[in-house]
């Protein structure tokens, strides 16, 4: 009988010392080795959320990062529907609040950066647009976001803020479709982030507007109540949230949250 109870104990020794959760995340990666981690991030999050994602492989051995880069509302839409995904950054408040609307989210939404739009226009702007007033000539070939999207829902409350109708050629579904009009020549002008206009480059000219301030959007981000990587999930939350993340997002253009 002693050496029955010798053995009992070792193996429940075992058990406990086989039950962690993993939750330093660091470089030995833990339990957390071989997880996929499912970040669902607006179209404009593009390159800094990429640049954070790689950064979180870099220090989660084993873990990836997947990226799912799209419009607010439709990313919101695809959670809701049941899309597998840990983590979700939505370009405004009011698609962040459709998710909370439904207790889908597994924090609490937190502000990690604010937007404003800008007008964009292919290189050597041959409309010759000055303004946001000249966004309202009717010969203009203007794209913008749809208004359920969130650069589409800004660009309406700054033209109702100024008093103009926007007649746009074209609604899109995403700011980066937006920019694409531009880029390719299909559009004379369009209403894209400032992050967007920085990040084209060369391929795009780009200028502020006064009436920009009747929009600025708030960035929040959580993790998904479905997620089944609930500690990684928080972890990236945290680390967009740090002082790195907050660096990477600053050097993209983006504003701090309000």
């Amino acid at each position: 009988m002693p050496t029955l109870a010798v053995a009992l104990v070792t193996v429940l020794a075992m058990g406990g010392c086989g039950s962690g959760s993993g939750d330093d995340g660091g470089e030995d990666g833990g339990d957390d080795e071989g997880a996929t981690l499912t970040v669902y991030a607006a179209s404009s999050l593009t390159a800094t959320f990429e640049q954070l994602g790689d950064a979180f492989e870099a220090d989660h051995d084993g873990v990836e990062v997947e990226l799912n880069f799209a419009g607010s509302s439709d990313l919101v839409a695809q959670i809701q529907e049941g899309a597998p995904a840990d983590v979700f950054a939505s370009a405004d408040e009011a698609n962040m609040e459709k998710l909370t609307a439904e207790d889908l989210q597994g924090s609490a939404p937190e502000a990690f950066a604010s937007n404003t739009l800008e007008i964009v226009v292919p290189p050597g702007n041959p409309a010759g647009i000055e303004s946001f007033d000249d966004l309202t000539e009717a010969e203009l070939n203007l794209v913008v976001c749809a208004p359920e999207v969130p650069c589409g829902a800004a660009a309406a409350k700054i033209a109702e803020s100024a008093g103009v109708t926007l007649t746009p050629v074209s609604e899109e579904q995403s700011v980066t479709d937006v920019l694409a009009k531009v880029t390719s020549g299909e559009a004379d002008a369009g209403l894209v982030y400032v992050t967007d206009v920085r990040a084209a480059g060369d391929g795009v000219e780009g200028f502020e507007f006064e009436e920009s301030a009747a929009a600025v959007n708030v960035y929040p981000i959580a993790t998904v109540a479905a997620s089944e990587n609930a500690e990684l999930a928080q972890q990236f939350v945290d680390l967009v949230l740090s002082d790195e993340g907050q660096q990477v997002l600053a050097d993209a253009g983006f504003a701090p949250a309000p």
